[in-house]
Parts: C-alpha cells; structure tokens; sequence
C-alpha cells in the first residue's frame, strides 16, 4: 500500500519517466514481505537501456526493474535506498519520509 503523496508529484514523476528522464518519487509504502520498511523509492525512466545503466551503478540488476504501466522503474529500500538517495543527493526525500 502507498501513500503520503500529492497527486502532482505522481504526475510529474510519470512525465519525467516518460520524457526518459532518471526520476525518483518516495513514498510511504506497507508491504508484510518487507518488514521494517516503511518507504520506497522509485527510480524509473522509459529508457531502459539509460536505467539498466544508471543501475549498474549501485548493483542493480536489470531483471530487477519493474515494467508496471509505461513506468519501467526499480524500487529501491531500505539501507540501500537510504545509500542510493545520499549519493544521489536526493536528500529531500531522504528526509521528507525519515521521522
């Protein structure tokens, strides 16, 4: 389940995914297969082979992205989202969700 978001940051997301754009969106995020986690971060961009990129970066598998929708993405969390945001620099939503 998901939530804490504005129906904005959603759209915007989305575009940017769609213009091919590497983009993160964070959110609240229940899952009982993932206990302790309480958010997510998705990174996605309709160029694959840019995200598969990106990706390998941090040791992202390809066959890990999701293709739900248009929105090819990885979901990151826990500690390795928690990395991925710091070098990012992605600190705002590191710390929007961190209470």
């Amino acid at each position: 389940m998901a939530f804490g978001l504005k129906r904005h940051e959603l759209t915007a997301w989305k575009e940017a995914v769609s213009r091919g754009e590497i983009a993160f969106l964070t959110h609240y995020w229940l899952d009982d297969r993932f206990p302790g986690c309480k958010t997510v971060t998705k990174v996605g961009c309709a160029d694959v082979e840019r995200l598969i990129t990106w990706g390998k970066q941090y040791g992202l598998k390809a066959e890990w992205i999701d293709y739900k929708e248009a929105y090819p993405h990885f979901d990151l969390f826990g500690q390795h989202q928690v990395t991925i945001l710091r070098k990012e620099n992605m600190l705002n939503q590191l710390h929007r969700f961190a209470n």
